[in-house]
């Protein structure tokens, strides 16, 4: 028997935002068709769930064997992500990462990643690709799909906390969904990241009003109409970020791309709470034992805890699916405050990547690599 030769492209950054991977229209309209086949369950990802997140590597806090690893820093990780997406795009593949935050001391990015999409039926890799743009904007295009269908109207001011790359991403997306935003708030633990995210926020959108640094929570969150949490986090909720309901303007949305707080009555009382795909939670609520908030530090985690302590039923909790679909309203008044929850998932990468590795073959860009022309062993 006789196997066929094997290549696949390798797209380099370069060729990615060539191929558009910075198109966040285009990102955001691709996330709504992922949120959509989310809802329909025309996906699987990891664990026997099909529904688990990815898989880490974790080091310990000490080792007799002097090569390996430690865990000494924030972030030290690294993780593999597979999964399929159906719908439009119908395609294998695996998001792969290291993240050290010691990584910045180097002059590299805290988490380096790459993306390979893989033929669904024989596994054959189609596509090697440069992910860190990737990543960042298809994690910024989940919320713009929650501000699409969430948003008050006519909002004017986005807060966001953590001036980093998830910051970047969310305010793009927020942008493109909401034209009317003339103020940028933005939060943060450094004077330099500040300075740099406002700069950098003036440049890109210039016809914004105002853009400014504030040191609170509380000033990040008066009088503006959605706010991203976007700062990093680690294990212990009572270091998150916490917002009081008193804050939180009537018609708000808070958007939990990462780690924030608020009260459970509260939530309850007073908001709409949204996630992204509910069945992604209740893996978490299986993979991280009650009480699941802070060993995972999404806020949709929290939601999974209210259930358990019957706070809340799971009915409560939204999923953007259903709105999309109109299987459960979205907003009815102009007052209703929305929480909704960001937990990214691998079908995310793969399907951005499947619409950039189109558009880099379409205008030929990459690098052909050969697998084998004929396997040795077989």
């Amino acid at each position: 028997m006789s196997y066929p030769k094997i290549e696949f492209l390798f797209l380099s950054e370069e060729d990615m935002i060539r191929a558009g991977v910075k198109n966040m229209p285009g990102c955001i309209e691709a996330m709504e068709e992922v949120v959509k086949c989310l809802n329909s369950g025309d996906y699987v990802m990891g664990g026997e769930n099909h529904n688990s997140h990815g898989s880490q590597v974790s080091f310990p806090k000490d080792s007799p064997f002097p090569n390996m690893p430690k865990d000494e820093g924030d972030d030290r990780r690294f993780m593999a992500m597979p999964a399929y997406i159906g719908g439009p795009f119908d395609l294998m593949g695996m998001k792969w990462y290291g993240s050290n935050m010691a990584n910045k001391a180097l002059g590299l990015p805290r988490s380096i990643l790459t993306v390979m999409l893989n033929d669904k039926n024989t596994g054959e890799p189609l596509c090697l690709m440069s992910a860190n743009l990737l990543s960042a904007y298809r994690t910024g295009a989940i919320p713009g799909v929650g501000a699409k269908y969430l948003a008050p109207k006519h909002a004017r001011v986005c807060g966001i906390c953590g001036p980093g790359v998830m910051g970047k991403s969310s305010l793009s997306a927020i942008v493109a969904t909401c034209p009317e935003i003339r103020e940028v708030k933005v939060k943060g633990r450094g004077k330099k990241s500040l300075e740099a995210f406002v700069a950098y926020v003036k440049k890109t959108y210039p016809h914004l009003e105002r853009v400014e640094a504030v040191e609170t929570v509380e000033e990040l969150i008066r009088d503006t109409d959605i706010a991203a949490f976007t700062n990093s986090g680690g294990t212990d909720p009572s270091t998150y970020p916490f917002v009081k309901g008193e804050w939180i303007k009537p018609g708000a949305l808070i958007i939990g791309v990462s780690c924030f707080d608020m009260d459970a009555e509260f939530m309850k009382a007073h908001t709409t709470l949204v996630v992204d795909n509910m069945q992604l939670y209740e893996a978490w609520a299986e993979e991280f034992p009650y009480p699941s908030f802070g060993a995972n530090n999404i806020i949709g985690s929290k939601f999974t805890d209210m259930v358990h302590d019957g706070v809340i039923t799971k009915d409560d909790i939204y999923d953007l699916g259903d709105i999309i679909y109109g299987k459960k309203p979205g907003r009815v008044s102009d007052d209703q405050i929305f929480i909704y929850s960001v937990g990214g998932m691998p079908v995310e990468d793969v399907a951005w990547g499947k619409v950039c590795y189109d558009r880099a073959r379409a205008l030929g860009l990459g690098t052909k690599l050969t697998l084998w022309n004929k396997p040795d062993l077989y």
